[in-house]
């Protein structure tokens, strides 16, 4: 049984494709493109809003409310995703540049660290998996599907209380030892889901899914590189402020 903790690429995601060939089906290689011009079209509206922060602040609301319809729509609708996942990056991009700028503003070169171990996580564990160095197994699967779902969990109950003026993440949100623990452990589980979509992108391709699904499949990965890079920034900033 695959399962991935990652809302784009879980078990069903191929569920109700139908299996094609030749030209009009799934590759890796079109995966691959694709993720590198929605990473293109994301850095291109996060360096607009990163020199332009007031504007960013003025559409923060309006780009939430956009990705998040993008997101569900892209979700429930995978052959839209050629047009929807494009979109997705930019409205993305644009939220990630101002948040990046304000990061930066509070702890100057903090956003370009971010960047690079971002990106330095996502070339090991693919190194890692195309070695078969990481076995991916249904055991592999459901350990990290639960520690995502768990997350998952615990982030949404403290944005629920936190509208009743209850907070009970104050250690693993601060800066101390429990806080910085918790943020490793985070940044494990989002980076071993990039492993999980690689194995969902790769088992894409063998079945002969429709070439729409590189667009599906980038737009999962790049959902998964996102969660990335919040939760490296978060653990950056947790370790500036104990200065």
């Amino acid at each position: 049984m695959m399962r991935s903790g990652n809302p784009a690429l879980n078990r069903n995601t191929f569920l109700n494709t139908r299996t094609v060939s030749g030209d009009q089906a799934m590759t890796i290689d079109g995966t691959v493109n694709k993720t590198s011009l929605c990473l293109l079209l994301l850095m291109t509206s996060a360096i607009y809003t990163w020199n332009n922060p007031e504007l960013s602040a003025v559409l923060f609301f309006p780009i939430i409310i956009g990705t998040f319809v993008l997101l569900l729509i892209t979700l429930f609708n995978k052959k839209m995703a050629p047009f929807t996942v494009p979109m997705y990056c930019l409205l993305e991009g644009g939220l990630l540049g101002g948040i990046s700028a304000l990061a930066d503003a509070m702890y100057p070169g903090i956003a370009n660290q971010a960047i690079c171990l971002t990106f330095g996580i996502l070339a090991a564990l693919l190194m890692l998996y195309k070695s078969k160095m990481i076995a991916v197994t249904d055991n592999f699967r459901l350990g990290i599907f639960s520690a995502t779902f768990g997350i998952f969990i615990v982030y949404m109950l403290n944005i629920v209380l936190s509208l009743f003026g209850v907070s009970f993440m104050g250690p693993l949100l601060g800066n101390g030892t429990i806080g910085i623990v918790f943020s490793l452990f985070v940044i494990g589980i989002a980076a071993f889901n990039l492993v999980l979509d690689f194995d969902f992108i790769e088992h894409g391709a063998k079945q002969g899914a429709p070439k729409y699904m590189e667009w599906y499949g980038a737009f999962g990965l790049m959902i998964t590189l996102i969660w990335v890079y919040i939760e490296i920034l978060n653990l950056l900033m947790k370790l500036r402020s104990r200065r």
